[in-house]
């Protein structure tokens, strides 16, 4: 079973939990704080990839913005749609949008499931969608170098996860998108034994 599938059949599983846990008070900071920015530039759209049961998506409708909601998992699309959102099963490798669609992107623990030797090829995908001048929202957990399966996950199947220190999380975002903000949260704040990155990336007007 390749990496991909494993994830859809692991969120397919577990996704009427996801829907019903409650958002942490530090997720919730991060999510107005990205609002907050796009509402300031007047931007508009919004694209969330990895959205899962549409939460997040749900929020900047609710705040104005027009919003499409992506993921692998029918079982989270589905209730994307129940929540009245536009969304779709698809890959972030391969997002079926014209160049230049959106405003902004977010994307919140769902990249840290690509393999580094991928994560380039999302990266220049992503900009391709994104607005000149667009914001692009970038949360993972990280803080430490390792790559694998986490032999240690409640789900199953086991996910696929990899980590960056923050150097080398700057270095491969640097190559597509300046750097707007790049925020560590600790793992004490956080719980749990990583940190959380918190990056907000620019694409480039030229």
């Amino acid at each position: 079973m390749d990496n991909q599938q494993q994830l859809i059949d692991a969120y397919n599983k577990q996704a009427n939990q996801r829907n019903q846990a409650t958002t942490e008070t530090w997720k919730v900071k991060e999510r107005n704080h990205f609002l907050k920015l796009v509402q300031d530039e007047a931007k508009t759209s919004l694209l969330e990839i990895g959205a899962g049961p549409g939460n997040d998506s749900l929020y900047f409708k609710e705040n104005g913005l027009k919003t499409f909601s992506t993921d692998l998992s029918s079982e989270m699309i589905a209730l994307c749609k129940e929540k009245g959102l536009e969304a779709a099963e698809m890959s972030f490798y391969d997002l079926t949008f014209p160049s230049n669609h959106f405003d902004a992107i977010y994307a919140l623990n769902c990249l840290l499931h690509v393999p580094k030797a991928e994560l380039e090829n999302v990266l220049i995908e992503l900009e391709r969608v994104l607005q000149p001048g667009g914001l692009f929202y970038l949360g993972v957990y990280g803080g430490k170098n390792s790559e694998g399966i986490w032999e240690d996950d409640v789900y199953e199947p086991k996910r696929f996860f990899s980590f960056y220190e923050d150097d080398a999380l700057r270095t491969l975002v640097t190559a597509h998108f300046s750097i707007e903000s790049f925020q560590v949260i600790s793992k004490e704040v956080i719980g749990g034994n990583l940190a959380f990155q918190s990056v907000v990336l620019r694409k480039t007007e030229f």
